[in-house]
């Protein structure tokens, strides 16, 4: 049986955190499931946690005029979900549906928020991998949004 130290510490997201670091955050984890359909949060709802996925899939979905729910990308084990939680006005910029079963270890966003400013060399680290999800989801977006254009016979011009 691992604690929850042990499965923070074999998540990749968070590599590289000390014992210390991870100790402070396992009091704010918990675990969930998501059954196959199950939409885990919607475009422009409120953002209070984030996910790191340890088994299943989820898609991220956005609010594309003529498509339901816009597939952007899809998210394996390993992934985290979610960085709306961490910046005003803590609204989800995405929606997330679970494809197959999906365990994920649950974060309560508000008391991590907390937890980085009584720690700023945690909140640093924390800040900075969630600011490189956020680039690499953003751009993956654009990317499936061009191929969307490209398909309907727009220019590449986006």
């Amino acid at each position: 049986m691992f604690t929850t130290v042990e499965m923070l510490a074999d998540q990749p997201f968070l590599a590289g955190l000390t014992e210390h670091q991870l100790s402070l955050l396992a009091p704010l984890t918990s675990r969930s499931m998501f059954h196959a359909g199950n939409r885990i949060f919607g475009q422009g709802t409120p953002a209070e946690q984030f996910w790191l996925i340890t088994d299943g899939r989820v898609y991220l979905d956005a609010e594309v005029p003529g498509y339901d729910n816009f597939v952007l990308e899809t998210l394996k084990p390993g992934a985290v979900l979610g960085w709306s939680w961490l910046f005003p006005p803590y609204r989800w910029h995405f929606g997330a549906v679970a494809t197959s079963t999906a365990h994920t270890l649950t974060f309560n966003g508000p008391l991590v928020r907390a937890l980085c400013q009584r720690d700023p060399a945690l909140g640093f680290e924390l800040t900075s991998r969630f600011l490189l999800v956020m680039g690499e989801r953003l751009q993956s977006a654009r990317s499936r949004l061009q191929d969307c254009r490209r398909a309907a016979g727009h220019r590449n011009d986006v």
